[in-house]
């Protein structure tokens, strides 16, 4: 592919992504058609699919792209030497996820709010458990003497996500990622982590 074909269809496929997040704005992820989406890129249906096989192959596309950048987020290193959460670390990376979320609002919107949040719910549980469950194992978590799975513990933590990333977005809460951040550490430093039995220190002091 020539240089010149190549930013052509750069062009094209970015023009097919904002008219598809413009209706799915409008009207919704499960209304809207490929001639609508067409429609809108100002491009016929051949052209649409020279590029897609349909609506949710574009949607997977879309989220291929925001998951290479979800992936990168939950990289950050948040456990001190001695495996205790840093909470510093944590912000950080909850800021940057939220910014994330921010800079894509109108897709994540769709995707929280449409049967695809199962996308992300499961997506997010692979990438927590490659992350993380090597470490939680050997934390060998309890309530009491019961021995929680890292199985339920990392459903846990996506459920979070998920659910501050709705109220966030369906609520058009003028929070700042910044803000988010701060507010899901309150509320978790102090509450879920501690009840997990996970020590949360300050990083910075």
């Amino acid at each position: 592919m020539s240089h010149k074909q190549d930013l052509r269809v750069i062009r094209t496929r970015k023009l097919i992504v904002e008219a598809f997040q413009k209706l799915v704005r409008t009207e919704g992820f499960e209304q809207i058609t490929v001639q609508e989406i067409a429609d809108e890129a100002m491009i016929n249906r051949a052209t649409f699919y020279a590029h897609f096989k349909d609506k949710q192959d574009l949607y997977h596309y879309i989220f291929a792209n925001a998951l290479t950048s979800i992936k990168e987020v939950l990289s950050a290193d948040i456990w001190t030497k001695d495996r205790k959460v840093a909470l510093t670390s944590v912000d950080k990376m909850l800021a940057q996820f939220f910014t994330l979320v921010q800079e894509n609002h109108d897709f994540f919107k769709s995707l929280v709010n449409t049967t695809n949040v199962s996308i992300l719910k499961n997506t997010l549980q692979e990438l927590l458990k490659h992350q993380y469950a090597e470490i939680f194992d050997k934390l060998r978590i309890k309530q009491g003497q019961t021995l929680i799975p890292t199985s339920f513990i990392i459903a846990y933590m996506t459920a979070i996500f998920i659910s501050n990333v709705q109220w966030w977005l369906n609520t058009d809460s003028n929070f700042s990622p910044e803000h988010m951040a701060h507010l899901t550490i309150q509320l978790i430093a102090n509450g879920h982590l501690t009840v997990l039995g996970i020590e949360v220190v300050d990083n910075n002091s």
